[in-house]
Formats: structure tokens, C-alpha cells, sequence
């Protein structure tokens, strides 16, 4: 195989796998600015990106994902302070995510919109994880996103999809309506419903019981691991969630 045929056939398309792995740390690295200032409202395309110690403004060779943090032992190259491993975290677990769906069998155009699904998950579980919050921002283009999907890669599945998403938002806001009768007060946000609706979107309405079912499960394998659960304790299930939808997405 040529040069070109190679370019072709396994970066550009036909059933590429290359480009979405060599892509995932610097989308990744952009999902660490999404899940730092969406929640406080800062801008993510013109804002530059600083020492959190120092203040210096970062330039281009300070933000290569992985290689400058790995270079620079993980300190400021101005004031030598500590710059943490959250970025550093977030694009390993892009990558991860690019190869887990490539390794699942996903290529080509398959593979560039599960990648997608896969790091708009990861960027709203962490989001939720850390501010108990799922962005109207990031929810519902992934809901028409999926949508998308399904008119181009997959159009006999546009009516399941459309019905999935309709099926995930309406379901999950009974069973917030049914929570709030039952206990006096709120327990389920409409955040999640938004996601489960993106849920339906991409993988439609007949796999939405399987992910409520694993998504609970974990939820409360998590709540138990230190023993009885607070019944006052606030638990994220955005992350439960999106775990989920992943799953089901690579294997349901």
C-alpha cells in the first residue's frame, strides 16, 4: 500500500481508524476548557488559557496535549508552580475513548460520530461530577446530533431515534413528577432528562431501559461504597447516565 492509498484508506476515511485516535487529545484538551469555564459562564473560544499559579499567559508550545505537560514535568515553565493533572486526565481519557470505540468494531464516518457521542459524555459527566450540572449547552446539540446521525449514517432509524429522544425526556420527567409526589421535594433534574432524551437520539427507545438499568445500578454500586447510603446526599447520576448511553452505544 502507497503512501496515499495509506493516507486514504486509514486516516482521511473508508475505514479509518487513525485520525480520530490522533485527533482525541486535542479534542480532549478542548473538553478540559469546556468542563473548567462552561460552568462558570467564562468564554471557551477567546479566553486564553493561563498558569493557575502565576497568571503567564500560556503560549502554543505550553499546550500541546500530553507532550507539554510530559516535558515540562507538569510545572510552569515561568514560575515553576504546579499545573495539576486534571487536563492531562481529561485528554488521556479522550484518547481512551477514540480507541475503546475503534476497538469495538467502529469505522469511518461510525467511528467520527461515536467519538463524538463518547467525548460530549465525557465532557458532561465530568461537568456534573464537579458542579452537579448537565449544560443546556452540551445536551441538547447532542440530542440533535444524534438525530443527525441517524438521517445520514442511519435513515430507516430516524423515526425510532426521534421517538427514543421523545420517549427519554418524557420518561425521565415522570419520574421526576413521581419522585417530587412522593418524597415533597425535588430529586431528578431536568438535566438529565435532556440527557437521556440525547440518550434516545442516538441509540433509540428500545435501548433506554437497558441504560436506565445500568446507569441505577452503578449509581447505587457507588452510593453503597462506604455502606448505607445518606438518603440526604446529593449523587450526580449525569455521569451513571452518560456512562450508559456509552455502553449501550458500543454494545447494546
Amino acid at each position: 500500500m502507497g503512501a496515499t492509498e495509506f493516507i486514504n484508506d486509514w486516516i482521511l476515511g473508508g475505514d479509518g481508524w487513525l485520525a480520530p485516535i490522533i485527533c482525541a487529545p486535542f479534542v480532549g484538551s478542548f473538553a478540559g476548557v469546556l468542563i473548567a469555564r462552561v460552568p462558570e459562564g467564562r468564554g471557551v473560544v477567546l479566553g486564553r488559557s493561563a498558569c493557575p499559579a502565576c497568571g503567564h499567559k500560556l503560549g502554543a508550545a505550553d499546550l500541546v496535549p500530553l507532550a507539554s505537560f510530559a516535558a515540562l514535568r507538569g510545572r510552569c515553565r515561568w514560575c515553576g508552580g504546579a499545573i495539576g493533572w486534571f487536563h492531562p486526565l481529561v485528554e488521556l481519557a479522550a484518547l481512551a475513548t477514540a480507541i475503546w470505540a475503534a476497538c469495538a468494531g467502529a469505522r469511518g464516518a461510525q467511528l467520527w460520530a461515536g467519538c463524538a457521542l463518547g467525548w460530549t459524555l465525557l465532557t458532561l459527566g465530568w461537568i456534573d461530577a464537579r458542579c452537579q450540572r448537565l449544560p443546556d449547552v452540551l445536551t441538547l446539540p447532542l440530542v440533535l446530533a444524534g438525530l443527525a446521525e441517524a438521517v445520514f449514517l442511519e435513515p430507516e432509524a430516524v423515526m425510532g431515534r426521534a421517538a427514543g429522544a421523545a420517549a427519554g425526556y418524557l420518561g425521565f420527567w415522570a419520574l421526576a413528577w413521581m419522585f417530587r409526589r412522593i418524597r415533597g421535594r425535588e430529586g431528578l433534574g431536568m438535566g438529565d432528562a435532556k440527557l437521556l432524551a440525547a440518550g434516545g437520539a442516538w441509540l433509540g427507545a428500545w435501548l433506554l431501559p437497558d441504560v436506565l438499568l445500568l446507569a441505577a445500578g452503578t449509581a447505587l454500586a457507588y452510593a453503597l461504597r462506604r455502606g448505607r447510603p445518606d438518603p440526604t446526599e446529593k449523587l450526580p447520576f449525569g455521569p451513571f447516565l452518560a456512562a450508559g448511553i456509552w455502553a449501550m452505544w458500543l454494545y447494546g
